[in-house]
């Protein structure tokens, strides 16, 4: 093997290795943010039966080795066709990973799509990671066809996607995940301006999230009208200040007691806000020397934060 060649695997392997825990830090990050409406966090399991938080994890930590071949897939290879089949590939791969780590459990789908598709970005554009842009990046491989999935496969989300007429996961990745960068990314940083705490921040931008998302989890659980009721819900939140105010507060306890009694999760806004977690993070970490540290000592920038993705 040449100096040259050694050079380049060093770069795949760090660069890869990078994005691949901070893609997972983020799926830690909302599993343990707390308190969600509907969802796992570290009270309980939400409005799900079948997941908890340590079920979580598991998958979390399955999924980790498939962001970094995504990662390392997606600097090695520079034809955008090629390119989407191989990650399609892996996505699948990732999913029987996250299978078997569940027995059988679909906890992460709608993540393997969304943050492997930012993980992919920021591998192709180290030096460049910007919301617009990854989101840009996003948005143009989003629309290359799998080659290997059928037209006729139907997931829960693909039939709301049919019956709802709404855009689903794939058809938010090809605007290029407008909720993460006009609601999410908008008040998470918004609220931090404000001075709100960094969990108050991140529910307030999950909520932000909510208010604007056509979720197919939430639709798929509790029709048009589930939906609807949703996204008042969460926007009343907002509009009496948030998750960090009294009257924030207690509304958001209502609102959770409410989507627990309709059975309605919003998994589809919490996928979203990983991936705003996530972007946040490379965003940050763009600002410094190199991407983010790997030898697992945090900075002085780092500690004022308290973590890019806690």
């Amino acid at each position: 093997m040449t100096i040259a060649t050694t050079g380049a695997s060093v770069r795949v392997d760090t660069l890869a290795g990078v994005l691949a825990r901070a893609a997972s830090d983020a799926l830690r990050a909302e599993v343990d943010l707390t308190p969600k409406p509907g969802l796992v966090d570290r009270r309980g399991s939400g409005a799900h039966r079948d997941m908890n938080r340590a079920l979580m994890h598991a998958s979390v930590d399955a999924l980790e080795v498939g962001f970094y071949d995504m990662a390392a897939a997606s600097i090695e290879e520079h034809d955008p066709a090629t390119l989407r089949a191989e990650l399609g590939l892996l996505g699948r791969e990732s999913e029987a990973r996250m299978m078997l780590a569940t027995d059988g459990v679909n906890t992460h789908r709608g993540a393997i799509w969304c943050l492997g598709l930012i993980v992919s970005a920021a591998a192709r554009r180290p030096s460049r990671w910007h919301a617009d842009t990854l989101l840009a990046e996003v948005a143009a491989m989003a629309g290359i066809d799998d080659p290997a999935v059928s037209p006729a496969r139907r997931s829960n989300g693909q039939r709301a996607v049919q019956r709802y007429q709404v855009a689903g996961a794939r058809g938010e990745a090809c605007r290029g995940f407008p909720p993460i960068r006009e609601a999410g990314l908008a008040m998470l940083r918004r609220a931090r301006k404000a001075g709100c705490s960094e969990r108050v921040a991140r529910l307030n931008a999950l909520l932000a999230i909510m208010t604007v998302l056509d979720d197919t989890c939430v639709l798929s659980r509790a029709g048009r009208a589930g939906l609807l009721r949703v996204q008042g819900g969460a926007a009343t939140i907002i509009e009496r200040g948030g998750a960090g105010t009294r009257a924030g507060a207690r509304e958001l306890a209502r609102f959770d007691g409410e989507l627990l009694s309709m059975n309605a999760s919003p998994g589809g806004s919490a996928d979203l806000l990983s991936a705003t977690l996530l972007i946040d993070a490379l965003e940050n970490a763009a600002g410094r020397d190199w991407p983010l540290r790997c030898n697992g000592e945090q900075s002085a920038q780092e500690n004022e934060y308290a973590t890019l993705i806690a």
